[in-house]
């Protein structure tokens, strides 16, 4: 009875590790069998990606490929993270070894060699978090100046037309964090207030040439992984949500979750959830979901002045799903 029973456990997991669960909201958001990703030559072109760094194992290298692939048919300008870079515990200083087999032996390809912008995850902050900033100092490729940090970067070399984006740690925002044997020593050197003081100040900016405003942070503010209901997703909600209402944010990249999602809840704000670059969980749609696939992968933004193309990507090279935001 025993070993028919870790028979089916071992076949359950085979059978998940077997199949994606991809779902859409309205059917006339699946590409067609053949539908290929498509290059917007006067966009502002990059890739999100997040929750990666494990050493090529479990479909990391699968999906580096895939990335080297399509940053160079769109002509990707940067690579975004989302967080939890370095599994399972982050990296301990600027030279340990994680950085050569988990990123740069990693991801090789030539138009992969243009700036990363990343941010921490809850993993990250096991180890030394500000390690990750150190790096800035060492790879011309790692762009983290800080925990937190924001960017213009202008739409087709037009200055005029620009993208502001913030990049935020959310990790400080999570109140159980503070208790946590793991994240809390580096969580209580912070300071969440003076974290949403600037980020307040900063998504404020009344310059006519933004056109969009993006955040990326790791935790979802909503879900359909098994983090719905989750008191870190809760927390980021209550601490965010307002804030973000209040400047006029269009939309929110996140990790956390090991899947692909797009979300559309009450508002203006958008979310896009990139977690599946080296790891994939169940998932489901929710109130507002667009899209949800339990599938290795990452997202292509390309951005306009007027609209903003979302493009999924599987660790195959497979469209998966397409939408435009329009503004």
């Amino acid at each position: 009875m025993k070993s028919l029973l870790s028979l089916f456990i071992l076949f359950s997991l085979f059978s998940f590790s077997a199949r994606a669960q991809v779902y859409y909201k309205d059917s006339s958001d699946k590409p067609t069998a053949d539908a290929v990703v498509t290059y917007k030559a006067k966009a502002l072109n990059f890739l999100v990606m997040g929750d990666w760094g494990r050493n090529g194992a479990d479909h990391q290298r699968e999906v580096a490929v895939q990335m080297g692939k399509t940053a160079n048919l769109v002509q990707s300008q940067f690579t975004i993270s989302t967080g939890d870079n370095f599994y399972p515990s982050g990296v301990r200083s600027e030279w340990d070894p994680s950085w050569h087999y988990s990123f740069e032996n990693i991801y090789t390809d030539f138009r992969l060699q243009w700036d990363w912008y990343p941010v921490l995850g809850n993993h990250d902050y096991k180890s030394n978090p500000d390690a990750q900033v150190k790096y800035s100092t060492i790879s011309r490729r790692w762009q983290m100046p800080a925990r937190y940090y924001s960017k213009k970067i202008a739409i087709n070399g037009d200055t005029t037309q620009q993208v502001l984006f913030v990049f935020i740690d959310t990790n400080p925002l999570i109140p159980e964090f503070y208790s946590n044997a793991e994240y809390g020593p580096n969580v209580r050197t912070q300071d969440s207030a003076k974290q949403k003081k600037w980020m307040e100040k900063v998504l404020s900016d009344p310059s006519p040439f933004i056109k969009w405003k993006i955040v990326v942070g790791h935790h979802p503010f909503y879900t359909g992984g098994s983090r719905t209901d989750a008191y870190d997703t809760k927390a980021i909600r209550a601490s965010l949500k307002p804030l973000f209402d209040k400047t006029g944010v269009d939309v929110y990249l996140s990790g956390h979750e090991h899947s692909l999602q797009h979300i559309i809840p009450a508002g203006k704000m958008q979310q896009v959830i990139s977690g599946a670059a080296s790891e994939r969980t169940p998932v489901q749609l929710i109130n507002g979901s667009k899209f949800a696939a339990s599938e290795y992968g990452f997202f292509v933004l390309s951005v306009t002045a007027n609209d903003l193309l979302l493009q999924t990507v599987d660790y195959t090279g497979k469209l998966i799903y397409s939408y435009t935001i329009r503004k």
